[in-house]
């Protein structure tokens, strides 16, 4: 995600570590939710699975940013999907053997690094 948000929209934290864990407090997420969260600190709001990943895309760059109209999907839908994907991803996309670590730069954007 990082190389495509060349306007540096988003900053990260893992939901385990202290600021993802103050900031879910802080937005009153639901606990035990372990899937992509996305807070937007400006509306004071949370979105989940879907709803997050197509707001996050709609600030990416293309062809990633043009998934953005699927939001009109009612969400029930769309998280079905999402959760198939989840499920599915390393079978479909397979693994790396290694992650890849962020530059200096990059590692800016982590609230918890």
């Amino acid at each position: 995600m990082i190389p495509r948000d060349p306007r540096r929209v988003f900053s990260f934290a893992s939901l385990q570590s202290e600021e993802g864990q103050a900031l879910l407090k802080k937005y009153d997420v639901p606990r035990g939710v372990d899937s992509m969260i996305l807070i937007d600190e400006d509306q004071e709001e949370f979105h989940m699975r879907s709803g997050a990943a197509l707001r996050i895309a709609r600030e990416l760059t293309r062809p990633w940013n043009l998934a953005y109209p699927l939001i009109i999907i009612p969400y029930p839908i769309r998280d079905s999907v999402y959760n198939l994907i989840a499920r599915n991803r390393l079978n479909w996309f397979g693994k790396r053997e290694a992650c890849r670590m962020p530059t200096p730069e990059e590692r800016e954007r982590f609230l918890d690094w």
